[in-house]
C-alpha cells in the first residue's frame, strides 16, 4: 500500500511539474502593462482557453499531491 501510493505520488509530482511548466508566463514589465490594456473581454475566449485549462488542471493535480503527502505521513 505505501510503495503504491509513493509511486502515485511520483507520478503526480511529475505531471504537476509539466503542466506548470506549459502554462504560459504572466505579462511583466512595462510591455505587458501596456499591450493589457487593449485586450477586451470579448476578445479573451471566455473559459475555453489552454491557459484557463492548464490552470484549472495545475489546482486538482496540487491537491491530488498534498493529499498524497498527507496520507503518505500519516501511514
Amino acid at each position: 500500500m505505501n510503495l503504491a501510493l509513493t509511486i502515485i505520488q511520483l507520478l503526480s509530482c511529475l505531471f504537476l511539474i509539466v503542466v506548470v511548466l506549459l502554462q504560459s508566463g504572466k505579462s511583466a514589465g512595462l510591455s505587458g502593462a501596456i499591450s493589457g490594456g487593449a485586450e477586451t473581454f470579448l476578445s479573451k475566449g471566455k473559459a475555453q482557453t489552454l491557459d484557463t485549462k492548464l490552470a484549472k488542471m495545475t489546482k486538482w493535480v496540487a491537491l491530488l499531491f498534498v493529499i498524497l503527502t498527507v496520507v503518505l505521513n500519516i501511514l
